[in-house]
């Protein structure tokens, strides 16, 4: 047996680890899952010190806090986070009448009247709350949703990941290669494409500040929008303290075309940013704050004083 077909058997064999666990997790009542998954989280923040660390570091800056309410804030992000790790485990009990009873939708007006434009629907969202339990409730509520994801590390992981979430009912595309032209495909037939957009933008972004520090924006939703003339509606989850969820679908963005297309996607990109910072800032403790969101340098970014240029003349225009 070669050395290819012992990882492959390895992957597999994690494979079915995740899934049994997941099999048994689903045999349990959803509190207990949640006590578990608030007591299982602080243990990967002991594990996970470098995360942790840069945790603290960004919500001290991103927040305004001290040492002391930072590290009360990632502790409370750790449960959280343990708590959204069972629930994703949890998702093939994710039926329509488990979804009616336990997440709540406010503001579907605003997706409504996003849709009557008949021009398919960018939404925003990032990994604040339990964003798979969100696209689980959309596709529950009869909304086509198409989603873009960014594969992970670990390829057994994210197999998993997107039979749950085709399970749930959403299409699923991952970033980068021809699928990007199918979830154009999925935008032109008038479905819901959803766009985590809360990463950093490598050196294709555009240099929008996020939490109080300079940052690459991610221009996925201002790049459908500008070429398909859809509506960005921003959509987000919180968790209920009592447990379940809330997906907060708020009023749609559009991309406004001025004649100056460098303007016009800054525009879009900062007004996506802001909102994003907003909803963050109102739930500081279900945002990934150790996430790599401010890894790229502004020196690194493609065009970065052509893009300075287009953000001062936006500012200049409001």
């Amino acid at each position: 047996m070669d050395n290819k077909e012992v990882g492959r058997m390895n992957n597999e064999w994690q494979y079915h680890l995740v899934k049994g666990i997941s099999w048994l997790v689903c045999r349990l009542p959803y509190k207990l899952i949640l006590l578990i998954g608030a007591s299982l989280g602080p243990v990967y923040g002991l594990i996970a010190k470098k995360q942790k660390l840069r945790g603290i570091k960004n919500i001290k800056i991103g927040m305004n806090m001290n040492d002391q309410e930072a590290e009360q804030l990632i502790e409370k992000l750790f449960k959280n986070l343990g708590r959204s790790v069972m629930e994703v485990l949890y998702m093939p009990n994710l039926t329509k009448s488990f979804i009616n009873k336990h997440i709540e939708m406010r503001g579907v007006e605003h997706l409504e009247k996003a849709i009557a434009e008949d021009k398919g629907v960018i939404v925003l969202t990032g990994h604040v709350g339990n964003w798979e339990w969100m696209g689980a409730a959309m596709a529950a509520h009869g909304y086509p949703s198409t989603t873009i994801v960014k594969k992970q590390p670990n390829a057994q992981f994210t197999r998993l990941m997107n039979e749950y979430r085709e399970m749930v009912g959403l299409d699923v595309f991952a970033s980068g290669g021809n699928e990007i032209v199918s979830a154009a495909k999925a935008l032109k037939k008038k479905k819901l494409l959803g766009f985590l957009a809360d990463q950093d933008g490598y050196i294709n972004g555009l240099p929008v500040p996020f939490l109080g520090q300079d940052s690459s924006a991610v221009i996925g939703p201002a790049t459908f929008a500008k070429k398909f003339g859809s509506p960005v509606v921003p959509i987000f989850a919180s968790r209920k303290p009592e447990g379940g969820h809330i997906v907060h679908i708020l009023p749609a963005l559009h991309y406004v075309d001025t004649g100056d297309e460098d303007v016009d996607m800054y525009r879009l990109t900062e007004e996506c940013v802001r909102v994003t910072e907003e909803f963050i800032k109102e739930h500081p403790d279900e945002w990934l704050w150790f996430q790599h969101r401010w890894m790229t340098k502004m020196d690194q970014i493609i065009d970065y004083d052509k893009k300075v240029a287009a953000r001062e003349r936006a500012h200049e225009k409001q």
